[in-house]
């Protein structure tokens, strides 16, 4: 039987090894159908630090969920075999040490036949993660849930940083472009023009104030019916939600989605070939409530339950 989370009423929630879900912590990934892991790093963030300790919080948060979705269905821990494989160990003082660590590190993952379901971290984790999932799957098409298009040039003269990771895939030939999506984007630009590019590129940008007051379950329609052939990853930074949600990140902007947008948007994904999903920027130094790290811990988990292999009672 596939390993299954403990029991809240088996040992208190708040006790236990701290890993997410509190599944079993495993040193391999052999075996795994899904393996959650964490990269505690933050020197890759232009504005606030503190994301080095978003995995561990998100992680204690995670205690909370059960492991049925009722209000779908989804029992992923039926059918997949999940573990914990604990943090890749990233060089605190380097920051292109550290993506070089975290692509080494996922290439020998990416060795079994499991899909990384990733806790950040700055978003600049998402670079080195895609550089390992193409090597093992081609160019993926993305679903890109954030406040920020994440597409500049450079950012004080350094070229690979949270801000600058989808224009280094897209350069990199790690996308299929027209296959990328980006959602939930906002605030103010450093020039009238900030999304043109990424659009002469092929991606598909929908703005935050487009959704307001709106499902998002149309939208999601739209992704699958029109996502190419080919694997996907969905990458989800937690300031795509409005900061009266998710304070805790580390470059908030206002007029973001709802949390009820959130899961209707990744519940509406089910069926996409995903072979990878990660949440990014969540710094709980900015939220003592934990809520943001709470909601971070039922976003991973209904990404685990639109994976492939997933059964639904």
């Amino acid at each position: 039987m596939p390993n299954q989370p403990v029991s809240g009423n088996d040992l208190a929630r708040f006790a236990g090894q701290g890993t997410f879900m509190r599944l079993p912590r495993v040193d391999s990934a052999d075996g795994l159908d899904v393996a959650f892991l964490g990269i505690p790093m933050d020197h890759g963030s232009s504005w606030r630090s503190g994301t080095r300790f978003g995995p561990a919080q998100v992680r204690n948060e995670s205690a909370m969920i059960r492991p049925y979705a009722v209000q779908t269905g989804a029992a992923p821990f039926d059918a997949l075999q999940c573990a914990d494989v604990g943090d890749v160990a990233i060089n605190t003082f380097n920051l292109r040490e550290s993506i070089r660590i975290i692509t080494e590190h996922y290439d020998a993952l990416l060795k079994h036949d499991v899909i990384p379901m990733s806790i950040g971290g700055d978003h600049t984790i998402t670079l080195p993660i895609l550089r390992a999932i193409a090597k093992k799957h081609g160019p993926v098409g993305l679903v890109h849930v954030d406040a920020h298009a994440d597409v500049n040039d450079e950012m004080f003269g350094e070229r690979e940083t949270h801000g600058t990771v989808f224009r280094r895939a897209y350069e990199e030939g790690l996308l299929r472009p027209t296959d990328v999506y980006q959602i939930g984007l906002r605030g103010t630009g450093y020039t009238a023009e900030d999304f043109d590019e990424p659009r002469e590129w092929g991606f598909n940008l929908t703005l935050a104030q487009e959704l307001w007051h709106k499902s998002t379950a149309p939208l999601a329609a739209h992704i699958k019916k029109n996502m190419g052939a080919g694997p996907v990853y969905i990458t989800y930074d937690i300031d795509s939600l409005d900061p009266s949600i998710a304070p805790g990140t580390g470059t908030p902007e206002i007029g973001g989605l709802t949390t009820p947008q959130a899961l209707e948007l990744i519940r509406g994904l089910r069926g996409l070939p995903i072979v990878g999903c990660d949440l990014v920027e969540v710094a709980p130094p900015y939220d003592t409530s934990g809520n943001t790290a709470l909601t971070a811990a039922n976003i991973m988990f209904e990404m685990l339950s639109i994976l492939p292999g997933v059964p639904y009672r």
